[in-house]
C-alpha cells in the first residue's frame, strides 16, 4: 500500500482526532487512554495536541488516513529519550509496511532531536506490535508497570538505542 507519512499540523486536528478515536474504538485494550476519555476532548484540546506533540499520519493514495504515531518527552524520563505513543495502523492496512514507515519516521525525528534513546510501553498480549518493535531493534527492558487506566493489565518498557547525531 502506497502511503505518505506527514507531520500533522494544528489544522489537521480533525483528521488526527478521527484516526485516534478509531484506534481507541477498534483496539481499546492496547492504549493507555480510553475512547470514553478522548471522545470528551474538544477541538481546542486536539489543536493543542497537534501543536505541542509531534504526530505523524499515514495517508493513502485515496486520501484515507491509515495510521498515526506521536513522539514526546515522557515526564520523568531522561531529557535525551523520546517516547513513542499512539502508534496504530488500521486493520485493513496492516502488514503492508505502514507501521515500519511510521516507526522509521519517529526514529529519524528522534535522531534529529539529538535523542540517545527511543522508548515505548507495550501492553502484555499485544504480540504483533511487540514483534514489530523487536524486529525494528527495540529491546525489552523487563521494566513493568500496571496500565494506568486498568491496574489489572501490565505493560513493559521497550528501548531502542539511537546512533549519535552527526
Amino acid at each position: 500500500m502506497n502511503v505518505q507519512i506527514t507531520l500533522a499540523t494544528e489544522d489537521d486536528w480533525a483528521r488526527v482526532r478521527e484516526i485516534r478515536l478509531r484506534a481507541l474504538r477498534e483496539d481499546p485494550g492496547v492504549f493507555g487512554s480510553s475512547l470514553e476519555r478522548e471522545e470528551r476532548f474538544k477541538e481546542k484540546h486536539w489543536r493543542m495536541r497537534t501543536r505541542t506533540v509531534p504526530t505523524w499520519i499515514a495517508v493513502d493514495a485515496d486520501g484515507l488516513t491509515r495510521g498515526l504515531v506521536s513522539m514526546l518527552l515522557e515526564p520523568g524520563s531522561p531529557t535525551d529519550d523520546r517516547h513513542i505513543v499512539s502508534l496504530w495502523v488500521a486493520p485493513e492496512a496492516r502488514r503492508r509496511g505502514i507501521g515500519w514507515a511510521l516507526l522509521d519516521t519517529v526514529r529519524q525525528a528522534a535522531i534529529a532531536d539529538k535523542a540517545r534513546t527511543l522508548s515505548l510501553w507495550l501492553v502484555d498480549g499485544n504480540n504483533a506490535a511487540g514483534d514489530l518493535y523487536v524486529r525494528a531493534g527495540f529491546a525489552r527492558t523487563g521494566e513493568r508497570m500496571a496500565l494506568p487506566r486498568d491496574p489489572d493489565v501490565t505493560e513493559e518498557r521497550y528501548v531502542l538505542k539511537l546512533p549519535r547525531h552527526r
